[in-house]
């Protein structure tokens, strides 16, 4: 299950700082139900356990730190200590989740109504090209495998590569075993040289993948580091509106749909909108890619006051609360989950852990 949930958002996408992944318990356990949360609090604890739900998925984790003692001082530590009593497991996707293609911003983006969407500002340096040679007959076991392991993805494009066709040359020496040709003697054989793409976390799975398959006993291949930005994988997404909306009815729209108390924003001199840049939680540092980008409005869950003075006139900044502009994360879990273990037992918590209130 939490695999499934790694598949759309791995874990490698997450930010240094970030804790994402397996907080406490025993993945080998067998699951007895599932209770999805935004935050991991008492009473979400309380819940699941009332529900009968031995997996708790979160979206911000519970624990950021490490521990020199759990002595219940705190509300974390309370947590960890009845998940130990009660055996849970609780795991959390956070930053890789809002990093991922069809993560929470990307939600986000759907709920507005936003199309011609793209990754606000995309991760550089985060993807490799594998070059390796396969005799001819060969190259479509090798690229199948090499795609299974997670290369050749391009956006919306999978099975990706480049092929040309060519001959190698190679001679064994005595203690070698040979695919083809024997030993002392140049032998010529027909190859492939296959290209393809993958995230450079995903080096290791590739390589195992290709060398399960690849019949020499020495294959012949190269990872090579690529400057291109990956554009479906990053922070923040801007999008267009299908036409443009009054800055009011826009204002009333989405504090609508995120179900905000409230909703505070900068002064803005354009009477409508049409251009619009998200990201949930904590995402104000994206605020001079979103001008840079040309977006007419940025919204986000927090920000400082003097980013309310740095928009100026070029762009509406507004900021819905960092709960709100990531509650949506339940609906992604849940739907990843129940589309994969249709007949599983998911529940999504009732609890409002909101820690921000408002008169």
């Amino acid at each position: 299950m939490l695999i499934e949930i790694e598949r759309l958002a791995p874990l490698p996408l997450q930010e240094s700082f970030d804790n994402a992944g397996l907080q406490v318990g025993d993945v080998e356990r067998e699951a007895t139900g599932v209770l999805i949360c935004l935050d991991v609090t008492e009473a979400v604890v309380d819940e699941a356990v009332e529900k009968g739900c031995n997996l708790i998925v979160s979206h911000h984790p519970l624990a950021f730190k490490p521990f020199r003692s759990l002595t219940g001082r705190t509300y974390i530590e309370r947590c960890l200590i009845k998940a130990c009593k009660y055996d849970l497991v609780i795991y959390a996707a956070h930053t890789n989740l809002d990093n991922a293609y069809g993560g929470v911003n990307y939600r986000l983006a759907e709920l507005a109504g936003l199309q011609q969407v793209r990754t606000l500002s995309p991760q550089k340096d985060a993807l490799l090209k594998l070059s390796v040679f396969v005799p001819e007959a060969h190259a479509e076991t090798v690229r199948n495998a090499l795609f299974d392991a997670g290369a050749g993805h391009i956006g919306n494009y999978d099975s990706c590569s480049f092929n040309l066709t060519g001959e190698g040359t190679f001679r064994a020496g005595e203690d070698a075993r040979p695919f083809c040709g024997g030993t002392g003697k140049l032998h010529r054989e027909r190859e492939v040289r296959i290209e393809t793409i993958l995230p450079a976390f995903r080096r290791s799975a590739v390589t195992r993948a290709l060398l399960s398959v690849h019949p020499y006993e020495e294959p012949a291949f190269d990872f090579y580091p690529l400057s291109n930005t990956w554009h479906t994988v990053g922070s923040g997404i801007i999008g267009e509106l299908p036409d443009g909306e009054e800055v009011r009815d826009f204002l009333s729209r989405i504090q609508t749909l995120l179900k905000a108390d409230g909703l505070k924003y900068s002064d803005y001199p354009g009477k409508s909108v049409r251009r619009i840049a998200v990201c949930g939680g904590s995402g104000a540092f994206l605020i001079p890619d979103a001008m840079a980008a040309g977006a007419d409005v940025f919204i986000t869950g927090e920000a400082k006051y003097n980013d309310f003075y740095d928009v100026e006139d070029r762009m509406l900044l507004v900021v819905a609360g960092h709960y709100e502009t990531e509650i949506c994360t339940k609906d992604i879990f849940f739907d990843v989950i129940s589309k994969n273990f249709p007949t599983f037992a998911v529940q999504i918590s009732k609890t409002n852990s909101n820690p921000v209130k408002y008169l």
